[in-house]
């Protein structure tokens, strides 16, 4: 043990000996780093950081149906379903490709149109300047960095307002179909429907009558006296008597497919409002601002960074040369 400690004070004892002795250069190639890192970090672009936040709701659609869930209320806040969903749709295509054409982003970032790599290093960009964040509330932050801080704000805000433009486009590639479907099966109902009524009207029309009026055509005719009004009900008795099971047939199935438009009107009303509603999708919590001091870079925390790397590098440069030349001897 004793021996260790020695043989630990002594190395400590020759590293303080050889950096006394070495000073100079380290001091020189440390300051020259520190000079260096101040006019890389002076030359670098201020970059302004504005910030949105919003919270997803809980629901997309109006709902139609009696047992309406509590939990799907217009004005629940989201759940973490919800909230990373948001997350994905904020991270698509479908929202980088609207910003980074509305604000023109290839020429502000100076990218070559006729670049071969240029959707690459657009992407590379944007994903520098922009992320989206879930925070431990539940809500997500949008964060945006440009060099022009009112830009800056105004594309973060512009991209909270896309969310409910994407996620009801979204919604409309699958609702709008289906309620083409709801809205021709609802019209091939009611001409089936208006097929057996026009059948029962033209029965109605040559004097067949419902089965429980028809019954009393019999007590008529019996009770009659007139024999004008004898023949013409003896007349409506033969008529009923040989198309009142037809008549009897379509009523039953006019009732049924009336109680069967009844409840699948539900279910189109439903596809209706999915397809045609536009719905907001978030909840604001915070606008971005207008930034009015740069969030990166931090000067001194590279500089410092950059000095304490020059100075380690620095020795160990130096141990390298001491042992390659002692190696070389």
């Amino acid at each position: 043990m004793e021996n260790n400690k020695t043989t630990l004070e002594q190395s400590q004892k020759t590293l303080l000996q050889f950096l006394l002795a070495k000073k100079k250069p380290i001091l020189i190639i440390t300051f020259l780093v520190a000079i260096g890192a101040t006019i890389a970090s002076l030359l670098m672009t201020p970059l302004y950081l504005s910030s949105a936040i919003v919270f997803p709701a809980a629901t997309s659609s109006v709902s139609f149906s009696e047992q309406r869930n509590a939990k799907s209320a217009a004005m629940d806040f989201g759940e973490e379903e919800q909230t990373e969903q948001l997350v994905q749709i904020l991270q698509s295509s479908r929202i980088r490709d609207k910003i980074i054409s509305q604000f023109k982003l290839m020429s502000h970032y100076g990218i070559d149109p006729k670049d071969v790599n240029k959707n690459f290093k657009l992407t590379n960009e944007y994903n520098g300047h922009f992320s989206f964040e879930r925070t431990r509330y539940g809500s997500i932050k949008i964060d945006v960095l440009d060099e022009d801080p009112k830009l800056a704000a105004a594309m973060a805000n512009k991209i909270v307002d896309l969310i409910d433009t994407v996620k009801n486009d979204m919604i409309s590639e699958r609702t709008i179909p289906a309620f083409e479907v709801n809205r021709r099966k609802k019209a091939q109902m009611e001409r089936e429907r208006d097929s057996v009524l026009t059948c029962l009207d033209s029965l109605a029309e040559l004097g067949v009558i419902a089965l429980d009026v028809r019954s009393n055509l019999f007590q008529a005719y019996v009770d009659s006296k007139d024999a004008t009004d004898r023949a013409e009900l003896k007349r409506k008795i033969e008529i009923n008597m040989k198309y009142g099971a037809k008549y009897d047939g379509l009523e039953y199935i006019r009732n049924e497919k009336t109680v069967k438009l009844e409840d699948f009107r539900i279910s189109y009303e439903q596809a209706e409002s999915d397809a045609n509603a536009k719905f907001n999708h978030k909840f604001i919590v915070e606008h971005a601002v207008v930034a009015d001091k740069k969030e990166k870079p931090k000067r001194m925390l590279i500089v410092f960074i950059a000095t304490i790397a020059g100075f380690v590098l620095s020795v160990f440069g130096i141990l390298l040369m001491e042992k390659y030349k002692e190696l070389s001897k």
